[in-house]
């Protein structure tokens, strides 16, 4: 039983202040949730939401963890961006506004090109 009740961001914009970023650190034992680095004092660290905002993540205390700042962030920050890419392209296809693809498998159905049983490649009519 917590004896503090979560924070929640009263939207995804509103910054984590300190005393939740100070719970993160403490909960996580001080180690960078990306590199698994022991987060030593001096180092440059930020409190990340785990599951990205943009990917369906929320602004809670539960789901914020530290990174070390530098690589681990801007790979994390990366693969966010690359996830959510992926998912609008997915969601895009599915509603059927995503061209299909122009590619054609040389000898199918939609190739302008036919191969026959002995190995010579002939035009469709």
């Amino acid at each position: 039983m917590r004896s503090v009740p979560e924070w929640i961001g009263a939207t995804d914009d509103t910054p984590v202040p300190a005393r939740v970023k100070e719970r993160a650190f403490t909960r996580a034992g001080g180690v960078c949730h990306v590199s698994g680095i022991k987060i030593r004092p001096g180092d440059p660290w930020d409190v990340d939401h785990v599951l990205a905002i943009c990917n369906g993540g929320q602004n809670r205390e539960r789901n914020l963890a530290p990174i070390l700042r530098g690589k681990p962030h801007k790979e994390k920050t990366r693969s966010d961006l690359a996830l959510k890419k992926k998912n609008a392209r997915l969601r895009r296809k599915h509603l059927g506004i995503e061209p299909p693809s122009r590619y054609v498998v040389p000898g199918s159905k939609r190739s302008r090109w036919r191969r026959r049983v002995g190995g010579k490649w002939e035009r469709r009519e």
